[in-house]
């Protein structure tokens, strides 16, 4: 099976914090939905130890989206593991957090918090400019699996991948 970069022949990309390695940083975006809205807010410090889908994003496509729908559905299955998800938009695009509320709301998004930092993304996290999607999942500040893509590199195949290794922060039942 082929990677669309290997078909493009771009080398893969590589973005965000890596399996194996440990959040060490944490910042304080600002959440445009949840608890935190309007507010900046420590979405590490709020998850914690539990298992965590973290996405940082450059621009709210429908594939992104779909993503983000796939995953508040992940976190409301595994709500008894304390699961945690929120995406962080890299952008100071203009009413941006009007943006994100409607598709929060036209998208029935419940569980996943949406914020907002600078484009170069937090310190400490790595996010890599050529990023259009970053996914790291982590549990315990450890990270278990990631994936980076390109614009236009979020097909419906990545998505499942993504969702799929969900199975690697949620613990066993």
């Amino acid at each position: 099976m082929w990677s669309a970069a290997a078909l493009l022949g771009a080398e893969p990309l590589k973005s965000g914090l890596q399996p194996g390695e440990k959040i060490t940083a944490i910042f304080e975006p600002l959440n445009v939905t949840g608890e935190f809205a309007g507010q900046p807010h420590c979405l590490v410090c709020e998850n914690s130890v539990n298992p965590v889908a973290m996405v940082f994003a450059r621009d709210a496509t429908g594939p992104l989206l779909k993503l983000v729908a796939q995953l508040d559905k992940a976190t409301a299955r595994h709500k008894d593991q304390s699961m945690g998800s929120f995406v962080v938009f890299l952008s100071e695009e203009e009413g941006l957090d009007k943006r994100l509320t409607e598709a929060a709301k036209k998208h029935g998004l419940k569980h996943i918090v949406l914020a907002i930092d600078p484009p170069a993304g937090p310190e400490g996290f790595n996010v890599a400019a050529a990023a259009a999607v970053t996914v790291v999942l982590y549990c315990d500040f450890g990270v278990k699996a990631n994936h980076a893509f390109r614009t236009g590199e979020l097909t419906d195949q990545a998505i499942e991948q993504v969702v799929a290794d969900v199975g690697k922060i949620v613990p066993a039942k």
